[in-house]
């Protein structure tokens, strides 16, 4: 069939980073928002792991040309990073050692002061282990503005004893050493299994090598102080019961904090949630296997009412997406093992159950 005279061709696998960066001040300082889209469009917002920010964390995802034909179509993407996790080149300076610490609760109120920089009132969010308690806690904080939660390998309880102690080994690392090899091979054991992390011919795979010399670009102060606080975190589980935007899980069998995310799931409102277990993938999904997520996230959108174009071609009268307004949940059938697990190996799901 022939393009319509008005049709626009969009080469999406050009233009996921493409974008403006603001530098947002809130009452709890200064915060580096990464803007990719159209800002008409609906907004989805990211919030990366320890140590990343949203190139380390999501570039492997948004450059998937389905991912990005799903999301760039969809949404205005907003990257926000930890204070102080912003890419180098653009002014990530040491955080003043007379600012105090910001808590987990601070975190979560300086997204809601982004969105409201932003002029925004409802939000899907993205995140990954620390984002994602960071926005498992604004989700509980400001339920109003949150439309749904895509989390990958995420934490809800207080750490445990192991750890704690675990992280405070890496805080005197940061502080003492800097961003060493050793706390570099800690952070990758954190985001990736071990098969990626060591291939068969005894090298590490190419993303492991390029997340590792992006840790080189973190100031290591900085990281110690989002670290600090995700060490200070408090349990969540007694308020997931009150979480019930539509949620969509993701996590490797192979991530440290895989128990963790089965026991959060459990703890949800099983309509309205669902989990998805990536095989041989450790905590990072979205670089190490990110083609596992686009079937899970393409049927959690439709929930929505949004869809992924069929072509990389739209014409004018195409491009707004579908509306979000419409709050019903999850269709079951979408969540089934069947309808996420069958095209695409190797995954398995779960509807929530209990533990």
């Amino acid at each position: 069939m022939a393009e319509s005279s008005d049709s626009v061709s969009v080469d999406v696998d050009a233009v996921p980073f493409e974008g403006k960066e603001h530098a947002v001040k809130t009452s709890k300082g200064s915060v580096s928002v990464f803007v990719c889209g159209d800002q008409e469009k609906p907004a989805l917002i990211t919030y990366p792991d320890v140590a990343l920010n949203y190139v380390s964390c999501f570039q492997g995802l948004f450059f998937c040309p389905d991912a990005a034909s799903l999301l760039l179509h969809n949404f205005c993407i907003y990257h926000i990073d930890a204070p102080g996790h912003e890419v180098l080149q653009l002014g990530a300076d040491v955080i003043s050692s007379d600012a105090p610490i910001l808590s987990v609760d601070d975190l979560a109120d300086q997204i809601a002061e982004v969105l409201d920089f932003f002029g925004l009132k409802e939000v899907l969010c993205l995140g990954v282990t620390a984002g994602a308690y960071i926005l498992t806690l604004f989700s509980l904080k400001y339920k109003e503005r949150v439309l749904g939660l895509i989390l990958v390998s995420p934490i809800c309880k207080a750490p445990s004893w192991t750890e704690w102690l675990y992280n405070k080994v890496l805080l005197n690392l940061l502080y003492f050493y800097g961003m060493c090899g050793l706390l570099k091979e800690f952070l990758l054991q954190r985001y990736f299994s071990k098969e990626i992390r060591c291939t068969m011919h005894g090298s590490e795979s190419d993303v492991v090598q390029t997340c590792r010399k992006l840790l080189d670009e973190r100031q290591s102060l900085n990281v110690m102080r989002f670290l600090e606080a995700m060490n200070r975190r408090h349990d969540l589980t007694d308020s997931l019961k009150n979480l019930h935007c539509k949620t969509l899980i993701f996590v490797g069998e192979s991530s440290p904090f895989h128990a963790e995310s089965v026991y959060m799931i459990a703890k949800m409102d099983r309509k309205v949630c669902a989990l998805v277990e990536v095989q041989a993938c450790g905590s990072l999904v979205t670089e190490e296997h990110p083609y596992a997520m686009l079937i899970p996230i393409e049927f959690f959108l439709m929930g929505f009412g949004y869809y992924r174009p069929p072509h990389f071609v739209c014409s004018n009268n195409e491009s707004t997406p579908t509306s979000p307004s419409s709050r019903s949940c999850i269709a079951p059938e979408l969540l089934s093992p069947e309808s996420l697990g069958i095209k695409l190996k190797p995954i398995k799901t779960r509807v929530a159950s209990e533990v």
